[in-house]
C-alpha cells in the first residue's frame, strides 16, 4: 500500500452481510461481503471475500476482492495481488501488484499541469 494516512473505520460490511443500495460515508468503509450499489466514501476497502457491484468514488481505495464498475480516485487505487478490478480506473495513481487483475481502461489524473516544453528545447537547439 502507498496510503500515507487512512481515516478511521467508519462502516465494515461483514463477510455474512450482504447490502443493497448506495453508501456514502466520509470515512473509511470496509467491505467483505457483498455491496450492490454505488459506494462514495474518503476511504474504501475491499476484503480478499469481499464483492462488489457498482461505480466507487472515493480518495483511496484498496482492492483486495472484486468489482465490478468504475472507480474515480483523487489520490489512488491499489490493486492486491488477491484483487480484481473489471472496469476503468481514473485516479491520480495506479498500484497493481504481481497476481492483481485489472480488465478496463486506466485514466491517470494529474494533481497539477506540468507545462509542455518540447517547442523550447527544439529551438534552443536550433
Amino acid at each position: 500500500m502507498f496510503f500515507s494516512k487512512q481515516p478511521n473505520l467508519e462502516v465494515i460490511i461483514g463477510a455474512d452481510s450482504a447490502i443493497r443500495g448506495e453508501i456514502t460515508s466520509k470515512g473509511t468503509v470496509r467491505i467483505d461481503g457483498g455491496v450492490e450499489g454505488s459506494v462514495t466514501a474518503d476511504c474504501l476497502i475491499i476484503g480478499e471475500k469481499g464483492v462488489v457491484t457498482g461505480d466507487a468514488t472515493v480518495r483511496q481505495m484498496i482492492v483486495g476482492g472484486w468489482i465490478v464498475g468504475n472507480i474515480r480516485a483523487s489520490e489512488g487505487v491499489d490493486i492486491q495481488r488477491t484483487g480484481d478490478v473489471c472496469g476503468d480506473i481514473s485516479s491520480a495513481r495506479l498500484s497493481i501488484a504481481e497476481g492483481g487483475k485489472f480488465d478496463g481502461r486506466s485514466t491517470m489524473q494529474r494533481t497539477k499541469e506540468i507545462p509542455y516544453k518540447g517547442d523550447a528545447v527544439a529551438s534552443e537547439n536550433s
